[in-house]
């Protein structure tokens, strides 16, 4: 037999629909039956009415034949008269204890069988006196008329009593019928219900692991219980879990040897050029001094791109590794700002800060980067003397962070490509070190490890950055 732990998500799934199939069919064949019940009383009862009708005219036409007979008889005086009599008072009586077994009371039976005798007496006599008995037999005929009329509705009213029952079986019939319905209905939504919450528990777990590892919780391990098709998919996620922690700690290996690979003899080269340029191998020539500074400033160049690079990698590894607490976003924002706060006064800058208080489950130093990547780009950008805005709010269980600048903005040209890495827009800042292009893709890394996601709004003038987080309260 099938148990529920070897079972498969789709055997359940048709286990709970044979189930309440199976309920609503034993109440549709109960009423079915008790239908097919009722009509086969009915039809019986109809044909037994026929059948009673039937009788008493047949009952009333002896009568009448009886009359016939006796007042021949009276008068004739033959014997094969009589016998008829005899006979059809025989088939009379058949037919009146016919109808005493089906309702004709024994008292109104009887009083027919006793004024039946009645006749008989009244048949026998002297010649002399056939004219009187003649018709004393008439009057005891009539009232032998009255009598089958009694008969007649007694078993109309028999048949009326038998009709009422019937319908009264027949109301309590459909009434028990309804409940039983109503009641299998009510099981049926009953059972529905517990067996898609009971189904939909693994899905919900399902969707949870799946979302964090999404999130980078790759080290939570993931145990889903429920059928056994939900479960092989539970192990086939945490071996994805497993898997993705071996590649990032393939790439950590990586990003550790390229470091040392190519810090190494840049560092001898950056060396030599020094040498030269202080003329330990002989003194220089101006064209081998100009050669000597371009290369010291392109091995500079070629170190702080290498720097950059391997920070950008260690930043999208370490946006895998998050240390989730719960924080106070609004406190977070107040520390970032006062943490830069030489950066922006020293360009006369004012920094706007508001919102309400927001709880969520985030890595405070990454997000903290995230956003002060942000700041500092909104104070390299800003001329002296502007307003940095900030602004935390939560809307459908998401907090948005907004930081809007006045500076020049982000060229339509470059908003496309703002996060890629190494990319450097066409506007820069007067004056300033042209970036390398990493900053906005760090942060699109650490707001995308937290499930969130970042993005440039098309406001002018300045820079509009909105950072969505989920899970906010």
């Amino acid at each position: 037999m099938l148990t529920l732990h070897r079972a498969s998500f789709r055997q359940l799934l048709l286990v709970a629909f044979l189930l309440i199939a199976a309920l609503l069919g034993a109440v549709s064949l109960r009423g079915l039956f008790t239908l097919e019940r009722l009509m086969a009383q009915s039809r019986a009862g109809a044909e037994q009415a026929v059948q009673l009708a039937a009788q008493v005219q047949t009952l009333a036409d002896r009568s009448v034949g009886l009359e016939r007979t006796a007042r021949q008889y009276v008068v004739l005086d033959d014997k094969v008269l009589r016998e008829r009599f005899e006979d059809d008072a025989e088939a009379a009586e058949t037919v009146l204890a016919r109808l005493a077994d089906n309702g004709l009371p024994p008292k109104l039976a009887d009083e027919w069988r006793t004024h039946l005798a009645g006749i008989r007496e009244q048949m026998q006599g002297p010649r002399a006196t056939a004219r009187l008995r003649e018709q004393t037999l008439s009057l005891a005929f009539r009232e032998l008329a009255d009598i089958n009329t009694a008969v007649a509705d007694q078993i109309r009213r028999a048949n009326e009593k038998r009709n009422r029952e019937l319908q009264d079986e027949l109301e309590a019939s459909r009434l028990e019928l309804g409940r039983q319905v109503l009641a299998a209905i009510a099981v049926a939504v009953v059972l529905a219900f517990g067996f898609g919450l009971w189904l939909a528990r693994p899905l919900k777990r399902l969707e949870r692991a799946i979302v964090g590892l999404g999130e980078n919780r790759l080290d939570q391990p993931i145990e889903i219980q429920g059928p056994a098709d939900v479960r092989l998919v539970g192990r086939r996620l945490d071996w994805l879990r497993l898997r993705l922690a071996e590649l990032d700690a393939d790439k950590a290996r990586f990003l550790r040897h390229i470091s040392h690979e190519l810090k190494t003899p840049l560092a001898a080269l950056r060396e030599g050029v020094a040498l030269l340029e202080d003329g330990v191998a002989g003194t220089l020539t101006d064209n081998q001094r100009e050669i000597a500074r371009i290369l010291h400033h392109n091995t500079g160049v070629l170190q702080r791109q290498i720097e950059d690079l391997l920070r950008f990698n260690a930043a999208a590894f370490e946006a895998r590794r998050l240390l989730r607490r719960r924080t106070e976003l609004l406190a977070l924002l107040r520390q970032l700002v006062e943490e830069q706060k030489l950066q922006w006064q020293a360009k006369q800058l004012r920094v706007e800060l508001n919102g309400e208080p927001l709880h969520a489950e985030v890595d405070q130093d990454k997000l903290g980067t995230a956003i002060g990547n942000l700041l500092s780009n909104a104070i390299r950008f800003s001329p002296p003397g502007a307003t940095i805005r900030f602004s935390l709010t939560r809307h459908a269980g998401l907090a948005c962070i907004d930081i809007v600048d006045e500076g020049p903005g982000v060229s339509p040209a470059d908003r496309a490509r703002v996060f890629e890495p190494f990319y450097r827009g066409e506007r820069q800042p007067e004056g300033a070190e042209r970036g390398t292009g990493v900053g906005l893709s760090i942060v699109q890394e650490y707001v995308a490890a937290h499930g969130g996601r970042v993005e440039l709004l098309p406001n002018a003038p300045g820079a509009h950055f909105r950072i969505e987080l989920p899970h906010a309260a």
